[in-house]
C-alpha cells in the first residue's frame, strides 16, 4: 500500500498539515502534467492544481470523497480545466463579438468620412461650372428634371440643354477624375 493511500479524507477533515502537505508533494507535479494535457499551457496548467489544492484545504471540513483521494483529485483538475476552457471559449466569443461591433463602427464613420468628401468636392466641381451649365446640371441631376422640361423651363432648346450637359459633364469627370472610385461607390449605394 501507498503511503499516500494512507491519507485519508478523514485526515484532511481534520486538518492534518503534514497529510495535506504529503499530497501535495506526491501529487502536485502529476497533476499538473495531467492539466496540461488539456489546456496546453504550463502556467495555466500549475495555477489549476494550485487552486486544486487551496479548494481543498480551504473546504476540507465538507470534503464528501467517497472514493480514494487520488481519482478526486484528479477529477477536481479535470474539471477545472474544463471549466476554465469554456470559459475561454466564451471570452474568445465575446472579443470576437466586440471586434465585430468595432469594426462596423469603423465602416460606419469612414462611409460618413467618404460621403462627407465626395458631398464637398462635388460642390467645388460643380462650382467650376459656368453658370448656365451649373444650372442645368442642378435642375436635371438634382431635381431630376429632363431635358425637355429644362429646355421649356429656361426657354432654351433641347439641343442647347444636350450640348450645355455634355459639357458640365466633362467638366465634372475631369474636376472629379481622383474621386471616381469614391463616386462609383456612392452610386452604388456602399456609401449611405
Amino acid at each position: 500500500m501507498e503511503f499516500t493511500e494512507q491519507i485519508s479524507p478523514t485526515s484532511l477533515k481534520t486538518g492534518d498539515q503534514t497529510a495535506f502537505e504529503m499530497l501535495f508533494r506526491t501529487y502536485y507535479q502529476s497533476l499538473c502534467n495531467y492539466a496540461y494535457t488539456f489546456i496546453q499551457d504550463r502556467d495555466d496548467a500549475e495555477e489549476v492544481v494550485q487552486s486544486t489544492f487551496l479548494s481543498v484545504w480551504e473546504k476540507r471540513e465538507a470534503l464528501e470523497i467517497h472514493t480514494a483521494v487520488k481519482p478526486y483529485l484528479y477529477a477536481m483538475v479535470r474539471n477545472a480545466c474544463l471549466n476554465l476552457l469554456k470559459h475561454e471559449k466564451i471570452k474568445q466569443r465575446h472579443v470576437e463579438g466586440e471586434l465585430a461591433v468595432a469594426e462596423r463602427s469603423v465602416e460606419s464613420v469612414t462611409r460618413t468620412v467618404m460621403a462627407s468628401e465626395l458631398e464637398v468636392r462635388i460642390c467645388e466641381a460643380m462650382e467650376q461650372l459656368p453658370e448656365q451649365c451649373r444650372l442645368i446640371f442642378k435642375l436635371s441631376r438634382f431635381e431630376e428634371l429632363k431635358y425637355a422640361e429644362i429646355a421649356h423651363q429656361l426657354g432654351l432648346s433641347i439641343k442647347t440643354v444636350e450640348n450645355q450637359m455634355g459639357k458640365a459633364l466633362r467638366i465634372m469627370r475631369e474636376q472629379l477624375k481622383d474621386y471616381l472610385p469614391l463616386l462609383i461607390l456612392f452610386m452604388n449605394g456602399f456609401i449611405n
